[in-house]
């Protein structure tokens, strides 16, 4: 009986299952995200209206989340849909507190470290548990998903702060959080670090390497940059994250078939 409602259980929580498996396509498509976020927030900014660059930006993100709540387990393209539209609105957020409202990178970059900071541990103390393998109901779900906004608004601003605050340019910058990135990657492996405390740690650094590497290759020269400019840019990774995303929607490699109750509580 009790090994019935355990394989019952288990199929019902699999369906809902409604994010990836962590592979080294995960990470892949995660930092081509934050770069393409970067630069296409900045494209649409400095090519249209930034009122209405910031409104199309708002009504993507809503409409990609809308989607995804709908479904009832993990679909890729779907998934990675709404990091992207995180990644374009959470550039802009984190851009508008700054260039908008006036708010040094220093600040900005503080107080969304004390907002992630907040979601975690109402995440912590609702839920028991901040593990992602455990996203199989909406409320958890919920949190994920600001979880998300909230670290890619809070490396959108560390990553400017240390190119312009801190004057140490964008491929700088992307090399000191590249360093930064490998900390938990080999914590995690040769240390024993706590697998979920490791997971956002990355989760957070891949945002301002991403930012900072493709800044770098789109600005002008004039700002320390390869001078590619933003549209190509954006263009070039949106392409290779349609490819990434297109093999795993065929091939599933981001689906673990039986991945049993493994949440951490």
């Amino acid at each position: 009986m009790n090994k019935s409602l355990s394989i019952t259980t288990h199929n019902a929580q699999q369906i809902f299952t409604k994010v990836p498996e962590i592979t080294i396509y995960f990470w892949i498509i995660k930092v081509m995200t934050t770069g393409m976020g970067e630069v296409f927030s900045d494209y649409l900014v400095n090519h249209m209206n930034p009122i209405i660059a910031v409104a199309l930006g708002g009504i993507g993100l809503v409409a990609s989340l809308v989607l995804q709540f709908s479904v009832r387990r993990y679909v890729a393209w779907i998934y990675w849909l709404v990091v992207v539209m995180v990644s374009i609105f959470g550039t802009m957020a984190a851009d508008v507190v700054h260039v908008i409202l006036g708010v040094p990178y220093l600040v900005s970059t503080a107080f969304f470290a004390v907002a992630l900071t907040l979601i975690f541990v109402i995440w912590y103390r609702t839920e028991k548990t901040l593990s992602i393998h455990s996203i199989y109901t909406r409320l958890r779900e919920a949190f994920y998903w600001c979880t998300v906004l909230g670290t890619f608004a809070l490396g959108t601003a560390a990553g400017d702060m240390t190119a312009a605050t801190l004057h140490l340019g964008y491929l700088l910058s992307g090399v000191l959080f590249a360093v930064l990135l490998a900390i938990p990657v080999l914590g995690y492996r040769f240390f024993g670090l706590n697998e979920i405390f490791a997971f956002w740690f990355a989760y957070i650094m891949t945002r301002p390497v991403g930012a900072s590497f493709s800044d770098w290759i789109s600005v002008p020269h004039s700002r320390g940059g390869l001078g590619l400019g933003e549209g190509p840019v954006s263009l070039c990774l949106t392409i290779m994250i349609l490819l990434f995303v297109g093999y795993l929607e065929m091939t599933r490699r981001d689906v673990k078939e039986e991945s049993g109750v493994s949440q951490t509580r």
